[in-house]
């Protein structure tokens, strides 16, 4: 063990960012490179230049530890996060043959790149082993959260059937050490030799990890583009819909959650310098008198599943704040009904609903979501994947365990009370959205619990 600083490297879809932070978390450097748009074409193609990772991860690793100093010496450990279920065939180098297919290509079936499996590969790999083996010398383990979408039952401990288990890697929990920075890669960039190369999660589910939902029944809401809703279970849920899927904790507990199609994205039409100005005149305004489901585009994935799901509108807004505040209103509604489907399948949020990404910078919105569900939101503005990507690699090293490392370091947040004013006239609401819902066919009765 070298010191006491660990590193977070966040390997995004087009970015590469890494953060170096103390036992305390204070980010103490930090850095990031663009990486190349993905190439995207009819029948479902989705590609990026695999060659660019390493790239842009040794230079932002460089780059932090020139910040850094003699102080670069001191770090102990790192862990690496991307995109879920991004994967490229790789050679006897390790060295990617071919690009690789992003989470979000369509032809990537379960057998899709075996059966077009390059003649000079040799094995399929997620995006951290591709990294993780240049920093270390050989070839890595991937983690379960990573393997999740390319076909691994974390709960049987084995690649699912079909899927071409003999040309993917050998699979180990996050935070698991997999191997060491060899003499070359320290060379390049600026790690010192023998700093342990951890096991990390998903994209997703280090975000979470970084607000600091890592105990069982802490649950948090990443308000970005969609709306993802994650939490700690001490049993492994199961949703015969498939709409709620989990990650392996760390530690041996779950993480359920989902992804909506619906989210910030509902509020494109508006100037983001005018937002704040919106967000609180919307807040000033009260409760709407109409409802609306603001999705952008065709088809729900979470909290139900309907294909034909399109954005709907029962009333006329008195102006456009009305208009804004029913969309605040139409994505917390979504929130809630998330939180209740996990409910109904075990998965009980307790305490305030943590919160992050870029939603929650609005303090009003943020009011307006914790009326809606009844409860306190906590604001964690410094989360982010790269905080939880260090948190995992804290994990064992300077930290015992993720409970620690998530108390020590991640910031502590801000707490937003609901107004007791609006929440009975919000909850005659929600429950007027939800009817629309199951009038509409897309709701089944039972995916509503009722009442947080």
């Amino acid at each position: 063990m070298t010191g006491e600083l660990v590193a977070g490297v966040d390997v995004a879809t087009a970015t590469v960012r890494v953060q170096v932070h103390d036992p305390a978390g204070a980010s103490l450097a930090q850095s990031s490179r663009p990486l190349p748009a993905p190439v995207r074409s009819p029948g479902g193609r989705s590609e990026q230049d695999a060659q660019s990772w390493w790239p842009a991860a040794r230079d932002c690793l460089a780059e932090c530890t020139g910040l850094l100093g003699a102080r670069s010496s001191e770090i102990t450990a790192l862990a690496i996060s991307a995109t879920s279920g991004t994967v490229v065939a790789v050679d006897a180098r390790g060295e990617p043959v071919v690009p690789a297919l992003m989470y979000d290509d369509r032809r990537a079936r379960a057998s899709w790149l075996a059966d077009n499996f390059p003649a000079d590969a040799e094995q399929i790999c997620h995006t951290p082993e591709v990294i993780a083996r240049r920093l270390v010398g050989h070839p890595v383990a991937t983690d379960t959260s990573h393997a999740l979408k390319s076909g691994y039952d974390a709960a049987a401990g084995e690649w699912a059937a079909g899927v071409p288990a003999v040309l993917l890697p050998q699979v180990v929990r996050p935070t698991a050490v997999l191997g060491e920075v060899g003499r070359e890669a320290a060379g390049l960039t600026g790690l010192p030799v023998g700093c342990e190369v951890r096991a990390g999660m998903t994209d997703g589910c280090a975000g979470q990890l970084a607000t600091g939902a890592v105990d069982a029944g802490q649950f948090v809401t990443v308000l970005g583009t969609t709306l993802v809703i994650k939490g700690v279970s001490e049993k492994l849920v199961h949703d015969p819909t498939g709409v709620v899927y989990s990650h392996l904790h760390p530690g041996g507990k779950w993480l359920p959650g989902g992804a909506a199609n619906i989210g910030g994205s509902a509020l494109s039409d508006v100037d983001s310098t005018e937002l704040p100005e919106l967000d609180s005149a919307a807040a000033a305004n009260g409760p709407a008198s109409v409802l609306n489901y603001p999705l952008r585009g065709r088809g729900e994935r979470f909290p139900f599943q309907a294909a034909e799901a399109e954005a709907f509108q029962v009333g006329t807004p008195r102006d456009r704040v009305e208009e804004h505040r029913s969309r605040l209103e139409g994505i917390a509604f979504c929130e809630r009904l998330a939180l209740e489907r996990l409910a109904t399948l075990g998965a009980v949020a307790e305490g305030p609903v943590r919160t992050a990404g870029g939603g929650a910078r609005s303090t009003a919105w943020c009011r307006v979501r914790a009326s809606v569900l009844d409860r306190p939101v906590l604001r964690v503005l410094g989360a982010g994947t790269a905080l939880g990507a260090a948190l995992l690699a804290a994990t064992g090293s300077i930290h015992p365990d993720l409970s620690t490392a998530a108390a020590e370091m991640v910031p502590k947040g801000e707490l937003v009370e609901p107004d007791r004013a609006e929440v009975d006239a919000l909850n005659s609401a929600y429950a007027r959205f939800a009817a629309e819902l199951r009038e509409r066919g897309w709701l089944s009765s039972a995916s509503s619990a009722g009442p947080l």
